[in-house]
């Protein structure tokens, strides 16, 4: 696996290598060896989700904060998404700053996202099936977010705004610079 730090200290773009023949196709999806050789980290993943959603669904920016943050590794089984990381760690030189990438069943790229990270991410086909391993269990009472249209964020979601499918919770989320206010505690 090809492991390329960000220009987000800590978020790494993760890309197997892939072996394709008459049969198909083999990947190795995780390897923790491999990993923690290649960027000095150890992560125990405790939890896996998975969505499935259709085009111009829009899940995010969320986080967890706390005792109960977590670092995520996610990626896309069938379909494509935007995915989109905003670094909110206290005291980073890249503090607000955002990273996004797309991930797809044909790249098979995965994005590994520190603590304190915001994460979203946009979908681009219907029937995207998107999966996540995290370190923590979630825990409601500790989830937090932004707006996904936040002005100073500015991130494009590559979707039509008119088209954007949101729940409630993100509907009503708050802006970069009142979370920014609150502490990540």
């Amino acid at each position: 696996m090809k492991v390329t730090e960000t220009f987000l200290k800590g978020c790494f773009v993760i890309e197997p290598t892939i072996y394709k023949d008459e049969r198909g196709v083999f990947f190795e999806s995780f390897n923790q060896r491999d990993f923690e050789q290649k960027t000095g980290l150890h992560v125990n993943f405790v939890q896996d989700n998975q969505s499935i959603s259709n085009k111009g669904v829009l899940r995010g920016l969320h986080l967890q904060k706390g005792e109960f943050s977590q670092t995520k590794l996610v990626r896309v089984i069938q379909g494509k998404v935007l995915d989109v990381v905003v670094d909110v760690r206290e005291n980073s030189e890249t503090y607000g700053k955002v990273f996004s990438i797309e991930l797809s069943e044909e790249n098979q790229m995965q994005l590994f996202i520190p603590k304190d990270f915001l994460h979203g991410f946009s979908v681009l086909q219907d029937n995207t099936i998107f999966a996540y391993k995290c370190d923590n269990y979630y825990n409601k009472e500790s989830e937090d977010g932004v707006i996904y249209n936040d002005s100073f964020l500015n991130i494009d979601w590559k979707l039509e705004k008119k088209k954007i499918i949101l729940s409630e919770k993100d509907k009503n989320s708050k802006t970069f610079l009142n979370f920014k206010m609150m502490e990540l505690k």
